[in-house]
Protein backbone atom coordinates (compact mmCIF):
# COMPACT_ATOMS: atom_id res chain seq x y z
CA UNK A 1 0.00 0.00 0.00
CA UNK A 2 1.19 3.54 -0.82
CA UNK A 3 0.52 6.11 1.89
CA UNK A 4 0.43 9.73 0.73
CA UNK A 5 1.73 10.93 4.10
CA UNK A 6 4.98 8.98 3.62
CA UNK A 7 5.78 10.36 0.17
CA UNK A 8 7.83 13.38 -0.89
CA UNK A 9 6.23 15.60 -3.49
CA UNK A 10 8.33 14.36 -6.48
CA UNK A 11 7.23 10.81 -5.60
CA UNK A 12 3.48 11.50 -5.70
CA UNK A 13 1.96 9.56 -8.62
CA UNK A 14 -1.02 10.56 -10.71
CA UNK A 15 -3.06 7.88 -9.00
CA UNK A 16 -6.49 7.43 -7.52
CA UNK A 17 -6.60 9.04 -4.06
CA UNK A 18 -8.53 7.15 -1.36
CA UNK A 19 -9.58 9.46 1.49
CA UNK A 20 -10.82 7.74 4.69
CA UNK A 21 -13.60 9.70 6.41
CA UNK A 22 -14.20 8.97 10.06
CA UNK A 23 -15.38 10.60 13.25
CA UNK A 24 -14.38 11.18 16.84
CA UNK A 25 -17.45 10.20 18.83
CA UNK A 26 -18.75 7.90 21.53
CA UNK A 27 -19.12 4.24 20.63
CA UNK A 28 -20.68 2.98 23.81
CA UNK A 29 -18.73 2.26 27.00
CA UNK A 30 -16.71 -0.50 25.29
CA UNK A 31 -15.30 0.87 21.99
CA UNK A 32 -12.81 3.71 21.36
CA UNK A 33 -13.84 7.12 20.09
CA UNK A 34 -11.96 6.63 16.81
CA UNK A 35 -13.83 3.47 15.80
CA UNK A 36 -15.27 4.93 12.58
CA UNK A 37 -11.90 6.35 11.55
CA UNK A 38 -10.20 3.02 12.22
CA UNK A 39 -12.70 1.20 10.00
CA UNK A 40 -12.43 3.73 7.17
CA UNK A 41 -8.62 3.61 7.27
CA UNK A 42 -8.59 -0.17 7.14
CA UNK A 43 -10.98 -0.32 4.21
CA UNK A 44 -8.98 2.29 2.29
CA UNK A 45 -5.81 0.30 2.98
CA UNK A 46 -7.39 -2.90 1.71
CA UNK A 47 -8.67 -1.09 -1.37
CA UNK A 48 -5.13 0.04 -2.17
CA UNK A 49 -3.86 -3.52 -1.77
CA UNK A 50 -6.46 -4.89 -4.17
CA UNK A 51 -6.70 -2.16 -6.83
CA UNK A 52 -3.50 -1.00 -8.59
CA UNK A 53 -2.78 2.70 -8.67
CA UNK A 54 -4.43 3.76 -5.42
CA UNK A 55 -2.76 6.07 -2.88
CA UNK A 56 -4.24 6.40 0.62
CA UNK A 57 -4.51 9.89 2.11
CA UNK A 58 -4.38 10.64 5.83
CA UNK A 59 -7.82 10.11 7.37
CA UNK A 60 -10.16 12.94 8.27
CA UNK A 61 -10.93 12.06 11.92
CA UNK A 62 -13.71 14.63 12.49
CA UNK A 63 -17.16 14.48 10.94
CA UNK A 64 -20.79 15.36 11.50
CA UNK A 65 -21.50 13.80 14.90
CA UNK A 66 -23.89 16.22 16.56
CA UNK A 67 -26.31 13.42 17.43
CA UNK A 68 -23.68 12.04 19.83
CA UNK A 69 -23.01 15.36 21.59
CA UNK A 70 -24.64 14.13 24.80
CA UNK A 71 -21.61 11.92 25.49
CA UNK A 72 -18.17 13.18 26.61
CA UNK A 73 -15.38 12.96 24.03
CA UNK A 74 -17.51 13.47 20.95
CA UNK A 75 -16.04 16.15 18.67
CA UNK A 76 -18.11 17.28 15.68
CA UNK A 77 -17.56 19.84 12.93
CA UNK A 78 -21.17 19.61 11.70
CA UNK A 79 -22.68 19.02 8.28
CA UNK A 80 -22.02 22.40 6.70
CA UNK A 81 -18.36 22.51 7.72
CA UNK A 82 -17.78 18.90 6.67
CA UNK A 83 -19.29 19.51 3.24
CA UNK A 84 -17.03 22.55 2.77
CA UNK A 85 -13.96 20.61 3.91
CA UNK A 86 -14.65 17.80 1.45
CA UNK A 87 -15.25 20.18 -1.44
CA UNK A 88 -12.10 22.18 -0.80
CA UNK A 89 -10.02 19.05 -0.21
CA UNK A 90 -11.12 17.59 -3.54
CA UNK A 91 -10.54 20.87 -5.36
CA UNK A 92 -6.97 20.86 -4.07
CA UNK A 93 -6.36 17.34 -5.41
CA UNK A 94 -6.42 17.98 -9.15
CA UNK A 95 -3.05 16.24 -9.52
CA UNK A 96 -4.75 12.90 -8.87
CA UNK A 97 -6.67 10.80 -11.37
CA UNK A 98 -9.72 10.84 -9.10
CA UNK A 99 -10.86 10.69 -5.48
CA UNK A 100 -12.61 7.92 -3.59
CA UNK A 101 -14.08 8.94 -0.25
CA UNK A 102 -14.24 5.85 1.98
CA UNK A 103 -16.73 6.80 4.67
CA UNK A 104 -16.95 5.08 8.05
CA UNK A 105 -19.61 7.23 9.78
CA UNK A 106 -23.31 7.40 8.96
CA UNK A 107 -23.62 11.03 10.05
CA UNK A 108 -21.26 12.02 7.24
CA UNK A 109 -23.51 10.67 4.48
CA UNK A 110 -25.63 13.75 3.75
CA UNK A 111 -22.77 16.28 3.58
CA UNK A 112 -20.74 13.74 1.60
CA UNK A 113 -23.54 13.32 -0.96
CA UNK A 114 -23.84 17.11 -1.27
CA UNK A 115 -20.10 17.53 -1.73
CA UNK A 116 -19.89 14.80 -4.37
CA UNK A 117 -22.81 16.30 -6.28
CA UNK A 118 -21.12 19.72 -6.40
CA UNK A 119 -17.70 18.33 -7.28
CA UNK A 120 -19.09 16.26 -10.13
CA UNK A 121 -20.94 19.31 -11.42
CA UNK A 122 -17.54 21.02 -11.54
CA UNK A 123 -16.23 18.16 -13.70
CA UNK A 124 -14.16 16.39 -11.06
CA UNK A 125 -13.86 12.60 -10.83
CA UNK A 126 -15.18 11.80 -7.39
CA UNK A 127 -16.72 8.67 -5.89
CA UNK A 128 -18.07 7.95 -2.41
CA UNK A 129 -18.69 4.63 -0.68
CA UNK A 130 -19.78 3.52 2.79
CA UNK A 131 -20.27 0.06 4.32
CA UNK A 132 -23.74 -1.20 5.17
CA UNK A 133 -25.04 -3.16 8.10
CA UNK A 134 -28.19 -4.50 9.78
CA UNK A 135 -30.79 -1.79 10.59
CA UNK A 136 -30.97 -2.96 14.22
CA UNK A 137 -27.18 -2.89 14.68
CA UNK A 138 -26.02 0.52 13.50
CA UNK A 139 -23.75 1.89 16.21
CA UNK A 140 -21.32 0.10 18.56
CA UNK A 141 -23.29 -3.11 18.24
CA UNK A 142 -22.19 -6.58 17.18
CA UNK A 143 -20.86 -5.51 13.77
CA UNK A 144 -18.54 -2.70 14.85
CA UNK A 145 -17.49 -4.56 17.98
CA UNK A 146 -16.52 -7.63 15.95
CA UNK A 147 -14.52 -5.50 13.50
CA UNK A 148 -12.64 -3.75 16.32
CA UNK A 149 -11.99 -7.09 18.03
CA UNK A 150 -10.21 -8.12 14.84
CA UNK A 151 -8.33 -4.86 14.30
CA UNK A 152 -7.59 -3.63 17.85
CA UNK A 153 -8.62 -6.23 20.41
CA UNK A 154 -6.71 -4.55 23.21
CA UNK A 155 -8.93 -1.49 22.91
CA UNK A 156 -12.25 -3.34 23.25
CA UNK A 157 -14.00 -3.85 26.60
CA UNK A 158 -16.94 -6.21 27.26
CA UNK A 159 -20.05 -4.68 25.69
CA UNK A 160 -23.65 -4.47 26.82
CA UNK A 161 -26.81 -4.20 24.69
CA UNK A 162 -28.24 -0.82 23.87
CA UNK A 163 -31.36 0.07 21.91
CA UNK A 164 -32.00 -2.65 19.33
CA UNK A 165 -34.95 -1.04 17.55
CA UNK A 166 -34.37 -0.83 13.78
CA UNK A 167 -32.92 2.55 12.78
CA UNK A 168 -35.95 3.62 10.68
CA UNK A 169 -38.11 3.57 13.82
CA UNK A 170 -35.50 5.54 15.78
CA UNK A 171 -34.25 8.05 13.26
CA UNK A 172 -36.71 10.90 13.95
CA UNK A 173 -36.10 10.82 17.70
CA UNK A 174 -32.37 10.35 17.18
CA UNK A 175 -32.07 13.37 14.90
CA UNK A 176 -34.27 15.67 16.98
CA UNK A 177 -33.10 14.67 20.47
CA UNK A 178 -29.77 12.86 20.02
CA UNK A 179 -28.56 9.35 20.66
CA UNK A 180 -28.53 9.80 24.44
CA UNK A 181 -32.31 10.11 24.41
CA UNK A 182 -32.81 6.79 22.66
CA UNK A 183 -29.92 4.84 24.24
CA UNK A 184 -28.55 5.55 27.70
CA UNK A 185 -25.25 3.80 26.98
CA UNK A 186 -24.88 5.11 23.42
CA UNK A 187 -25.21 1.69 21.77
CA UNK A 188 -27.64 1.06 18.91
CA UNK A 189 -27.49 -2.72 18.72
CA UNK A 190 -26.23 -5.60 20.84
CA UNK A 191 -22.47 -6.29 20.95
CA UNK A 192 -22.99 -9.51 22.92
CA UNK A 193 -21.41 -12.44 21.10
CA UNK A 194 -19.16 -10.32 18.87
CA UNK A 195 -16.00 -12.12 17.74
CA UNK A 196 -12.80 -11.24 15.92
CA UNK A 197 -13.53 -13.97 13.37
CA UNK A 198 -16.86 -12.39 12.56
CA UNK A 199 -15.13 -9.03 12.31
CA UNK A 200 -12.63 -10.28 9.74
CA UNK A 201 -15.45 -11.83 7.69
CA UNK A 202 -17.31 -8.52 7.76
CA UNK A 203 -14.22 -6.60 6.69
CA UNK A 204 -13.66 -9.03 3.80
CA UNK A 205 -17.26 -8.62 2.64
CA UNK A 206 -17.02 -4.84 2.85
CA UNK A 207 -13.70 -4.87 1.00
CA UNK A 208 -15.14 -7.00 -1.79
CA UNK A 209 -18.06 -4.59 -2.15
CA UNK A 210 -15.78 -1.53 -2.11
CA UNK A 211 -13.38 -2.97 -4.68
CA UNK A 212 -16.25 -3.93 -6.99
CA UNK A 213 -17.83 -0.50 -6.67
CA UNK A 214 -14.57 1.31 -7.41
CA UNK A 215 -13.76 -0.88 -10.40
CA UNK A 216 -17.25 -0.35 -11.80
CA UNK A 217 -16.88 3.41 -11.32
CA UNK A 218 -13.46 3.38 -13.01
CA UNK A 219 -14.94 1.47 -15.94
CA UNK A 220 -17.42 4.28 -16.40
Amino acid sequence: MTSLANLRWPEVPRALLAVPLGATEQHGPHLPLDTDTTVAEELARRLAERVPGVVVAPALPYGSSGEHAGFPGTLSIGQEALELVLVELARSADHFAGIVFVNGHGGNLEPLRNAVRLLRAEGRRVFAWAPGGPPDDTHAGRTETSVLLHLRPGDVLPGEPGNTEPLPSLIDRLVSRGVRNVSANGVLGDPTGATATEGEARLEAWTDALVTAVRDWQAG
